[in-house]
């Protein structure tokens, strides 16, 4: 069996709402979505949601490969970008077709590929993530009474501008969320916005109110000195980790105890989540992957390694023209049975409907203001310094 081709297709999500965090926001919430599907020469795709991007740079390392050498596969893809380096949105690339790699290798086999990957059971614990930062105090509640229905009993806010508002915020989602437990579990995302001494104050701050479970992406991404102090000086654990390209980046937040919960991006893929989840393991840490809307294959991981905590639901839908064979109930993902990491598409449709959508654009969530993280004020607005527009 041999891999032949690929093809890319570009679909859209239509969140219903704006979504986007102290960075900033998608006010239409229509975003881009690309599909990436690996053709081989005995007429088994493998299909894939992520990033195609430099995938016609990394496809040579595939092409004539057999398949269902995943593992090895994804070392040969790692080697072929070697000089240039696998980091940023090329590991993205490399991760979408390592997605399709094992979505072929489950349905060679017939079996749904958490099945494949030796998981027992099928229902993956989760928490909901509203991506919340635009929405007005009425939206949030009306997000998370939806994910209540569905048994969600823990919520995770985008905040760190605005100390007030994060709490009456964080208030709005464990009342909203109480139905499904005493206690709902609370988190926060900063989204790299802070200063350590920033972050020391404002999460003291907020754990003089509430109980948070932990404070997610509080500093920059390979700040592992900055982690480990703020661990050591408040209660809620420390999570971060999902924009690390690749498991190396992970060493020095390993080795310094600078990290509480591991998460893992879910467009990074199959086979980086694995790995890093056992690297966690190693170390008696859970790990928790971030937008399985990315990827709906780390979901299938995450119900056959022995350490996940939870994962991040940040929508009930999926994109235009896809269906995903998943559920959402009793406050997490029910993973299907068809073979495969259950994904379908309807390519007519997807051709026949087209919107304009992207993630990088200025007023984004993906574009860091020019003075994040330097201040020490506790309480930033929306019109602060800080976090204005460029050229402003």
């Amino acid at each position: 069996m041999k891999i032949t081709g690929y093809r890319t297709i570009r679909t859209h999500r239509d969140w219903g709402r704006p979504v986007g965090d102290v960075n900033g926001y998608i006010a239409s919430g229509i975003t881009e979505v690309s599909i990436v599907v690996v053709e081989t020469d005995e007429g088994v795709d493998g299909v894939a949601l992520g990033s195609d991007h430099d995938i016609e740079r990394i496809f040579p390392a595939l092409e004539g490969q057999d398949p269902r050498g995943v593992s090895a596969l994804y070392d040969r893809m790692l080697a072929h970008v070697f000089k240039a380096g696998h980091n940023g949105a090329t590991f993205g690339g490399i991760a979408t077709l390592d997605a399709a790699l094992w979505d072929i290798k489950a349905k060679l086999v017939g079996e749904p590929l958490w099945r494949l990957l030796g998981a027992s059971d099928r229902f993956v614990p989760g928490y909901a993530s509203g991506l919340d930062i635009a929405l007005t105090d009425e939206q949030l509640a009306h997000f998370y009474s939806v994910m209540a229905e569905h048994g969600f009993a823990s919520g995770k806010l985008k905040g760190g501008r605005d100390l007030e508002a994060d709490l009456r915020r964080l208030r709005i989602i464990r009342d909203t969320l109480a139905p499904n437990s005493s206690h709902p579990t609370l988190m926060l995302d900063a989204n790299e916005s802070w200063n350590l001494k920033q972050a020391v104050r404002y999460v003291t701050a907020v754990e003089q109110e509430l109980d948070l479970a932990w404070i997610e992406e509080p500093l920059r991404r390979w700040d592992a000195h900055g982690h480990a102090r703020l661990s050591q000086s408040v209660k809620a654990a420390v999570a971060t980790g999902e924009n690390l390209t690749g498991l190396e980046q992970f060493r020095s937040l390993f080795d310094l105890g600078s990290v509480d919960v591991v998460q893992a991006g879910a467009v990074w893929g199959v086979t980086h989540f694995l790995r890093l989840a056992y690297a966690a393991h190693a170390r008696d840490l859970p790990i928790s992957p971030v937008g399985l809307t990315s990827n709906p294959a780390v979901a299938h991981a995450a119900a056959a390694i022995p350490n996940h905590l939870t994962a991040e639901v940040q929508d009930l839908g999926a994109p235009f023209g896809v269906d995903v064979d998943e559920e959402y109930a009793d406050g997490g993902i029910v993973l299907g049975d068809r073979p495969g990491a259950g994904l379908s598409i309807d390519e007519a449709a997807i051709r026949s409907v087209q919107h304009e959508g992207d993630w990088l654009q200025a007023a984004g969530p993906h574009v860091r203001p020019a003075r994040a993280g330097l201040t020490l004020d506790r309480e930033l607005s929306a019109s602060s310094p800080a976090f204005a527009p460029r050229g402003a």
